[in-house]
């Protein structure tokens, strides 16, 4: 079986996630950067990485998933929220959406440190919608403790079990 990690990195967070799945996949398997992924023609097996932006995977992450068709895919993605949320519970499906004509093997999700510049955006168009309470600041703390330890081995014990069917 040949495999591939490919996976879109706004600050480190999903790339060590992608690194922690590696050590689940049998070689040969590629790990690459989504500005670097290679052809996906001669692989058995795709995960694919991406951070959430507004509730979708990132830009250049969707992007190269609406390119795979007919393949076992999973998917890991990094998030500010809260893993077991309402909100990543509607990340998930609107990813798994994106990956319609292939086999999904199943998706992990687990927190990550939010881009400071993220935030600082956040804060200039607060509003009603998305004000700064105290749980979101709470929340925002608790990610930057994030990914840790504990998430990458649930990541890779994740990803053998997918393997395994």
């Amino acid at each position: 079986m040949k495999s591939l990690i490919v996976y879109s990195s706004r600050t480190g967070n999903t790339r060590a996630v992608a690194e922690a799945v590696k050590e689940a996949f049998p070689e040969p398997c590629t790990l690459a950067p989504v500005e670097e992924a290679p052809a996906v023609d001669d692989y058995d097996v795709i995960a694919i990485g991406y951070w959430v932006d507004k509730g979708m995977p990132d830009a250049k992450a969707k992007t190269f998933m609406e390119k795979i068709k007919g393949k076992k895919v999973g998917l890991f993605g990094t998030l500010g929220a809260y893993p077991d949320s309402e909100h990543a519970n509607d990340c998930r499906a609107k990813a798994e959406a994106l990956m319609e004509g292939n086999e999904m093997l199943g998706q992990f999700l687990c927190q990550g440190r939010v881009d400071p510049k993220v935030l600082e955006m956040m804060a200039k168009v607060a509003s009603d919608q998305h004000p700064m309470t105290d749980e979101r600041k709470a929340r925002i703390e608790e990610a930057k403790k994030h990914p840790n330890e504990e998430d990458f081995e649930q990541a890779k014990a994740f990803f053998r079990k997918c393997l395994k069917g």
